[in-house]
């Protein structure tokens, strides 16, 4: 592992479209750097023939590029062995989501700078927000065009500083009409696909939206490592706390009526207690959760007994600026009593706003048992005060009613006392109670009075009475606490185990996992670790490596993963949670390894079903132009048959027809093993159908006179040669199902940065149920012999259209008949 001390800085520059002046801003920076006495360097810089971009890479060192050869072709590429051999400060590299020629050190550029950075060489790149991988299927809404040059987005946010170069759409749109993005001849076409107003509009608010979140995650960060927990109101940001019960739904719709007024982000926070308080049932936090997600809000749970304080650390973690919760309606007296989580949340909250909203759902009133739970610190030293203060108190009540009772009545009454105290649980403060009333009953009720001498072997038995009752209780009630601790102690590892297989179900994968437990439990990092020290997912910042380095070590069961926590030591109740979480952890790792397995195995078959396929089917289409041809050459060479001119012409045709078809098979077949591939990149450019349309008929074998045409002027974005195999496949379907009917071919833009062409016949059509069979291999429609082909040219003419960004579809022509759709995009990437 790389020493992340000597590992180089990176600066992106992020623009939200082609033109906004991110390579020029690099350059700028390039020269400020170099007049400080930087060592700067031009690793790679697109000046895309911009006068002014260019002057501005004047006077800075370029490494020289590396030639690639690919398919006859050169092309020049990133050096990044002499970028390295050189050595110096800052290099500059321009198009951060490029994808490198085949042959390259790297599939793409921005593993090329991986590489750099590596090697302790600061970069400074350059990237649009349409080709951030989190961005992509945005972007292709917005546009009409799929961008296949990506970055993944972990890569852009790990940078040291992304920069945001903004322009207005307008100001950019002018720098178009001037000429300085795009060549002149190209101004007209951008100006009215690509660079339209509401797409620079869309795409400009994308960029200062991701830009936004960057800036969160950066304030995020240098508030956890300087340890500040004030709430700085950077931006509004709504917590709503909730038990899952009845009124949750209630507060979590106001508190979304309360952050829209102010845009803010929302989060449903739902506290997990073990003092008996839990009780909340799958299906009610499921409500609250759907009603969340329906909301477009986060929902978080974190444990703590301590209501209060853990509803602020997290509303301070978050930076948070509201915070809402529920009130209880309870009474004067019962606040005087006991302030409430309420109370206790506004008292402490600081900068934080409390909103305390009313609900109908939570019935009124103090409850005596919150003050008798029997796991509070509350409840302990109230039973050692009450095994004093009660029987002394009862002592001078009784000292009232002396006159008016005899012992038996003076004794009962002590018996209620001693009761009541041993309820309070422990055996210790119960004996002490017991023994404390009497030694009273003794010494102020009984003769010789005001002395502790026992004259009466009856009143020695009831001291001895008093002592074994309190204790009997004490213990009985002992019992119950302990059991009632265990009971609800179960039911909040229930709760959490259910919270975390509920994040697995819905498919989240251990990094997500790993995040729901850092948040649960209140930790700075959480990391998985395999048995030999790598770390295979953690979450949070400086997520422990090793055992030595976290507070919490979890083991799973078979002993080859580490679950490791760093920040507050978690109970030891909590090691049976944690336990069954990393063993989830394990047995995601393990469901991604069956997956790939599966994957693997499942490419081994459909390679072996498309091999017995192939051969199937080519056994039977190979042999039969080939024995036309051989006979047709047999019957020629033939020195017993004396040919007529005719017939010799067509025993010609026969081995030219033959040999067509045995082009097209081949030609077919090789398409279908560069799909199968996956080295189909086409280089899209503005293509007139019409121009590929006549290149198609004349490598076809169909007669042009059997074709109507009406494809006008449209333009589409395509690869030409590809574009061509595509028509001519469709062209000779039509043909070999409908021998006898027209095919006709039509073009049309739709006006939405899309066009349609259509090859159209009249024959027998394909029934409905076949619509999408007729793409797959080795499908053939049974309305003619199958000795004309394997079933590859649709399926060439889908795998093409679509790596060109294109639909294909099939429906009945009126009157009978199929239509091939071919849909492209007309605005060029």
């Amino acid at each position: 592992m790389d020493d992340v001390s000597t590992r180089g800085e990176l600066r992106i520059y992020l623009g939200a479209a082609p033109g906004v002046g991110k390579t020029y801003a690099m350059l700028g920076e390039a020269h400020r750097r170099m007049g400080r006495g930087c060592d700067v360097v031009a690793g790679i810089v697109e000046t895309h023939g911009r006068v002014h971009t260019a002057d501005l890479l004047d006077g800075i060192e370029q490494v020289p590029l590396r030639t690639v050869r690919y398919r006859g072709a050169e092309a020049r590429e990133l050096d990044v062995d002499a970028v390295i051999a050189r050595a110096p400060a800052l290099v500059l590299v321009d198009e951060l989501a490029h994808t490198n020629t085949p042959g390259s050190r790297r599939e793409k550029r921005w593993q090329d700078v991986e590489d750099i950075l590596d090697a302790g060489i600061d970069v400074v790149s350059t990237v649009n927000v349409q080709h951030l991988e989190s961005l992509n299927d945005v972007v292709e809404q917005i546009t009409g065009v799929r961008q296949r040059e990506t970055v993944p987005d972990a890569v852009v946010r790990g940078a040291e500083q992304v920069e945001l170069v903004d322009v207005a759409p307008e100001a950019l749109r002018r720098r178009l009409v001037h000429g300085n993005v795009y060549a002149p001849d190209k101004v007209d076409a951008a100006l009215s696909n690509y660079f339209r107003q509401g797409n620079l509009t869309a795409l400009r608010e994308l960029a200062l939206l991701w830009i936004a979140d960057q800036v969160d995650a950066a304030l995020a960060k240098y508030r956890s490592a300087h340890h500040i927990t004030d709430t700085w109101e950077a931006r509004e940001r709504v917590v709503v706390a909730v038990t899952g019960g009845p009124e949750s739904e209630t507060l979590v719709r106001r508190a979304r009526r309360i952050a829209s007024k102010s845009s803010a982000e929302l989060m449903v926070l739902h506290v997990v207690r073990g003092d008996g308080l839990t009780g909340v049932s799958a299906p009610q936090m499921g409500k609250v959760r759907r009603l969340a997600a329906a909301l477009g809000a986060s929902m978080h749970s974190v444990v703590g007994d301590d209501v209060p304080a853990t509803l602020l650390d997290f509303a301070r973690g978050a930076n948070a600026t509201q915070l809402v919760i529920g009130t209880s309606r309870r009474s004067r007296w019962a606040r005087i009593l006991d302030e409430g989580i309420g109370a206790a949340v506004i008292a402490e909250s600081g900068k934080i706003d409390v909103h305390m909203v009313t609900h109908a759902e939570v019935a009124g009133g103090w409850r005596w048992r919150r003050l008798l739970r029997p796991d509070t610190a509350r409840r302990r030293a109230l039973a050692w005060v009450a095994a004093v203060a009660v029987p002394v108190l009862s002592a001078l009540a009784m000292m009232l009613v002396d006159p008016y009772l005899d012992l038996g009545g003076e004794s009962a009454l002590f018996f209620v006392v001693v009761l009541a105290v041993a309820l309070l649980g422990g055996v210790i403060p119960a004996a002490l109670s017991a023994l404390i009333a009497g030694l009273l009953l003794n010494f102020f009720f009984t003769e010789p009075r005001y002395s502790l001498t026992i004259a009466e072997p009856d009143n020695f038995v009831t001291t001895v009475v008093l002592l074994i009752m309190a204790v009997a209780v004490a213990v009985l009630v002992d019992a119950a606490a302990r059991r009632s601790r265990e009971a609800r102690r179960a039911s909040r590892e229930a709760e959490l185990l259910a919270l975390f297989a509920g994040t697995v179900l819905r498919g989240a994968d251990l990094p997500a996992l790993l995040e729901r437990v850092r948040e649960t439990y209140g930790q700075r990092s959480v990391a998985f670790v395999d048995d030999d020290g790598t770390v295979v997912g953690s979450a949070g910042d400086g997520p422990p490596a090793s055992p030595d380095d976290a507070d919490t070590v979890v083991t799973t069961a078979d002993g080859d993963y580490t679950l490791l926590l760093a920040g507050p030591a978690t109970r030891a109740h909590d090691r049976r949670v944690l336990t069954a979480v990393a063993n989830q952890s394990r047995g995601l790792i393990r469901q991604a390894e069956l997956a790939e397995e599966a994957s693997a195995a499942a490419a081994l078959a459909e390679a072996d079903r498309l091999r017995r396929a192939l051969l199937s089917a080519v056994g039977h289409d190979l042999r039969t132009p080939l024995a036309a041809v051989k006979a047709s050459v047999s019957s020629l060479r033939s020195t017993d048959v004396e040919f007529s001119a005719e017939d010799t012409a067509e025993l010609l045709a026969t081995i030219e027809e033959s040999t067509d078809h045995l082009t097209a098979l081949v030609g077919n077949l090789l398409d279908s093993s560069r799909l199968a591939a996956g080295v189909v990149r086409p280089a899209l450019t503005a293509v007139p159908v019409a121009d590929v349309l006549e290149r198609a008929l004349a490598s076809s074998r169909v007669s042009i006179d059997r074709v109507e045409t009406g494809v006008d002027d449209v333009v589409v974005a395509a690869d030409a040669g590809l574009l061509e195999r595509v028509l001519a496949n469709l062209v000779d379907n039509a043909v070999r199902h409908a021998p006898e009917s027209t095919i006709r071919v039509t073009a049309a833009d739709t006006g939405a940065g899309r066009a349609v062409i259509t090859v159209a016949d009249n024959g027998p059509g394909i029934a409905p149920d076949a619509a999408d069979a007729v793409f797959a291999p080795f499908q053939r429609q049974g309305d003619r012999d199958n000795t004309t082909g394997v079933g590859l040219g649709l399926s060439v003419v889908r795998g093409f259209v679509e790596a060109m960004g294109g639909t294909v579809t099939v429906s009945d022509t009126a009157g009978g008949g199929a239509t091939m759709t071919v849909e492209l995009s007309t605005r060029v990437p």
